[in-house]
């Protein structure tokens, strides 16, 4: 029988797949409509299995609010070009109100829940047969808060929703920390809630890096006393290129390594301890202005941070929580 383009864009509206993929559907089945979406659903099913080992680097990403409620949705494809498909920012956008309107608190949770009679999961796999590329939930966040915002950044690749202990806040307010979390990227909310690991590995390596430097500088002094220019034998590259040059003698270059050598065992063997603490925990106070966001300097005015720009709009207004999702970071 002739399939009628009424019913092909019967059939289009049923599953937004391309009106060539309806046509085929519907001359495979003669015209049966609910056999022609199970065989598109059975096609995206088939595509998303092939493809399963492609990466999915591109995507949409975005987030919303409501109530005491916020959440971010990041539903990833294979190129931009598909990323920018309205029809794929609107399921990224369908799969986020369901979400907030069921405060979903995981991914999985997400994937489960149903719309017209078919799951989350099940809807992202037919997404494959109709862009013919990999589609998957890249990544959930959600929070509650007793004032939550939302902010997406231009080009839907960035997401930030932040979480406050007051009712009511500004939203002026609340943006403004929402695009400070986008811009600057903060590991945590304040010092406190900084993972003890990651305290730690930074306290060791402002060890390590301070160590190195205190035994830099003796070797650069003890070169300077011997009258050899330290930035001529910095490197085994260096000398090499600096002998051939003739700005240095194989007898200088000896000689400098020599010193080196021993001034820096030396030296390695006598640092004070009580200093070499104090310089990397001033490091790491620095990591922590640099990565705590109630700390961090305000990007609208570096005069404040943060916590001093929500203390000067509402008393004992602080940032409780936030999460950050960006398809352009590793």
């Amino acid at each position: 029988m002739a399939v009628s383009i009424e019913d092909i864009k019967k059939l289009r509206k049923l599953t937004s797949a391309g009106l060539s993929d309806c046509k085929n559907a519907l001359n495979e089945t003669n015209g049966d409509m609910e056999a022609a979406v199970e065989i598109l659903r059975q096609k995206g099913k088939a595509i998303a299995a092939k493809r399963e080992d492609r990466e999915a680097a591109e995507g949409c990403v975005l987030a919303k609010s409501e109530g005491q409620f916020a959440a971010i949705v990041a539903l990833k494809c294979e190129t931009d070009f598909v990323a920018k498909n309205e029809t794929f920012v609107g399921l990224t956008n369908k799969l986020l109100d369901l979400a907030i309107a069921n405060k979903v608190k995981t991914a999985e949770e997400l994937k489960a829940l149903t719309i017209d009679g078919r799951t989350v999961a099940e809807l992202v796999v037919e997404e494959s047969g109709k862009t013919g590329e990999k589609t998957e939930i890249g990544a959930y966040e959600c929070l509650e808060a007793e004032s939550v915002v939302a902010y997406n950044h231009f080009g839907n690749k960035l997401s930030t929703i932040v979480g406050f202990n007051q009712p009511n806040v500004d939203n002026q307010v609340m943006r403004d920390v929402a695009m400070q979390v986008a811009a600057m990227n903060p590991v945590a909310v304040n010092r406190e809630s900084v993972p003890a690991h990651l305290v730690e590995s930074e306290y060791n390596v402002a060890v390590e890096k301070t160590k190195e430097e205190q035994v830099k500088k003796a070797v650069e002094a003890a070169l300077k006393k011997a009258g050899i220019n330290p930035n001529l034998v910095d490197s085994e590259d260096h000398i090499e290129s600096n002998i051939t040059k003739g700005w240095l003698t194989r007898e200088e270059a000896d000689k400098a390594q020599a010193i080196a050598k021993e001034t820096a065992e030396a030296k390695a063997a006598n640092l004070p301890e009580a200093m070499i603490k104090n310089i990397a925990t001033g490091r790491v106070n620095k990591f922590f202005k640099e990565s705590c966001l109630m700390e961090q300097e305000f990007v609208k005015d570096a005069k404040v941070t943060i916590g001093q720009y929500l203390e000067s709009t509402n008393k004992g207004l602080v940032a409780v929580d936030f999460k950050r999702v960006n398809l352009n970071e590793d």
